[in-house]
């Protein structure tokens, strides 16, 4: 069955937004679960379950898993091929080694994200300010409340509130569960960026990118539901084609630049060192934002115009 179109521009602004979930929302909750015992998992149904992908040479195994960062507790994506995997690794990668490590967060914020010398009601009409309170005042807040930050900073808010208000939890999100677990075996955790890095990326984009991500957000505010759904159930049943529609063909369609800095530039950075580790030995569980998974732009494909061979792991 097809899915229905929603706008491109709430699909980039939840796209970031859960990205950056595991920074922004309840950073104390974040520390507190990756402390505690790994939390279980509902499995998926035979047959079904999250893409699995292996990278092989002489004396190297690499895994590379997607994950989506905010998830519902009873969502269902356990499978034995991933638990065998994870359990077979010496050492875990993600895009942060430590997520409860905030001391670079705030002053990203502070630094990019708030300039009261142009306020959004500067850069946005009356029309869209009128639309911005209302969003706003469903979690809580008002647009006057918002006007001192850049809009990359007022489009994540509000991204983030409604991604809560739908009842995706960040702490159930599918690397912090397998960060809890990694923590657990007592095994080399490691990180592809920096927290400060992941936020910079987007405050970095250009005020013509921050603002379309704001105003299309604004457009379709109460549909996170919806498209979080369409997104968490291609993802936990295998469907990479759907996936790579709902994120990155639609990112790129609606902001070529937030494509780049979002999904194509990172995936180049971290095949050079996905690169680095396969001239290495031993085995490691590589566990990234599902997207980074999908389509032409994906980790597999930029490895295999590397001359490495990806093989997808299915039961």
């Amino acid at each position: 069955m097809p899915i229905a179109r929603l706008s491109d521009g709430m699909r980039s602004a939840l796209t970031v937004g859960a990205a950056l979930s595991a920074l922004l929302l309840a950073p104390s909750a974040m520390a507190q679960a990756s402390s505690a015992a790994p939390a279980a998992v509902v499995a998926a149904p035979a047959g079904s379950g999250p893409g699995l992908w292996v990278v092989k040479d002489e004396d190297s195994t690499l895994y590379l898993f997607g994950t989506v960062h905010v998830l519902k507790p009873d969502t269902p994506w356990g499978t034995a091929r991933v638990d065998q995997a994870f359990a077979s690794a010496d050492e875990y990668w993600f895009e942060i080694a430590d997520l409860s490590d905030q001391s670079g967060v705030m002053p990203i914020i502070q630094a990019k994200g708030i300039s009261p010398d142009r306020p959004l009601s500067s850069l946005l009409t009356a029309d869209e300010m009128a639309d911005l309170d209302a969003a706003a005042r469903t979690v809580g807040a008002t647009a006057a409340r918002l006007d001192p930050l850049r809009p990359w900073l007022a489009s994540l808010q509000l991204a983030l509130a409604s991604i809560q208000k739908a009842g995706y939890v960040a702490a159930n999100g599918g690397d912090q569960i397998l960060h809890a677990r990694a923590a657990a075996t007592g095994k080399p955790i490691k990180g592809f960026e920096t927290a400060p890095q992941q936020i910079g990326f987007v405050a970095d984009m250009s005020e013509e990118a921050q603002l379309a991500m704001l105003r299309s957000g604004l457009k379709e505010f109460d549909q996170a539901d919806a498209m979080l759904g369409r997104m968490v159930t291609a993802w936990s049943t295998g469907d990479v084609e759907e996936l790579d529609t709902l994120i990155g063909q639609e990112m790129k369609a609606e902001s070529p630049e937030m494509y780049a800095v979002m999904l194509t530039n990172r995936n180049a950075n971290w095949v050079d060192q996905i690169q680095t580790l396969l001239a290495g030995s031993g085995t490691a569980f590589i566990s990234v934002g599902a997207g980074h998974l999908a389509g032409a732009d994906s980790l597999q494909v930029m490895l295999e115009q590397r001359g490495i061979r990806v093989e997808r792991l299915r039961d």
